[in-house]
C-alpha cells in the first residue's frame, strides 16, 4: 500500500518515490515490470527462473525503502568510545578527535546530516537507507573499534568482542 501524501510514478525502467521528506529515483533491473494500481505498487517477474525470483524480492523491499524513507526517513546512531575520543558539530561538518596527530573533519554527503549529541553521540540522518548506511560504515572506518580496550567509533548498540590481553609468566 502506498501510504496517503506519497506518490509512485513508474517510467519504463525509472520509478520514482515522491513524499513529504523529499524524493527518490530507483532503475528497475530488467526482466522485472513494476506498475501502480490501486494505491498499490505491483512488482512481477516473468519466470520463476532463479534470478528473476532474486532480484523480484529486491525490487520489491528497493521501493519499500525509499516508500519509508520519503516518509520517516532512515537514521543511525554512532558512539565515540575512548579516553580524549570526542565528536563536535562545526556548522553542517563534524570534527573528530580519534588519537591521531590532527583532527578528522568530515563534511556529510549530500542529502545526509549529521547531528551531535555530548561529546560521543553521532546521528546520521537522511531519505535513502542506502547513503545513510553508507555514511556511517564510512565514519566508521576512520577508527573501528579495537578488540582489546574497546577504543574506537562503533554503532549505537553495537557489541564490540573483547580479548584478553598479554598474560604473564
Amino acid at each position: 500500500m502506498i501510504p496517503a501524501g506519497v506518490t509512485v510514478s513508474v517510467d519504463g525502467r525509472e520509478v520514482s518515490v515522491k513524499g513529504p521528506k523529499g524524493e527518490l529515483a530507483l532503475t528497475v533491473a530488467s526482466p522485472i515490470e513494476v506498475s501502480v494500481e490501486e494505491g498499490q505498487v505491483l512488482v512481477t517477474r516473468p519466470d520463476d527462473e532463479r534470478a528473476s525470483r532474486s532480484l523480484h524480492g529486491l525490487t520489491r523491499t528497493l521501493i519499500n525503502n525509499d516508500i519509508i524513507g520519503v516518509t520517516e526517513g532512515y537514521t543511525k546512531g554512532l558512539e565515540v568510545v575512548g579516553t580524549g575520543y570526542r565528536v563536535q558539530q562545526k556548522g553542517s561538518s563534524v570534527e573528530f578527535a580519534l588519537g591521531f596527530s590532527h583532527p578528522v573533519l568530515i563534511d556529510p554527503p549530500a542529502g545526509i546530516t549529521l547531528t551531535v549529541e555530548g561529546n560521543n553521540k553521532l546521528t546520521i540522518s537522511g531519505i535513502s537507507k542506502q547513503a545513510v548506511g553508507e555514511a556511517a560504515a564510512n565514519i566508521r572506518k576512520i577508527r573501528k573499534p579495537e578488540p582489546y580496550k574497546g577504543k574506537g567509533v562503533r554503532y549505537a548498540g553495537e557489541v564490540v568482542r573483547r580479548k584478553a590481553g598479554k598474560s604473564g609468566k
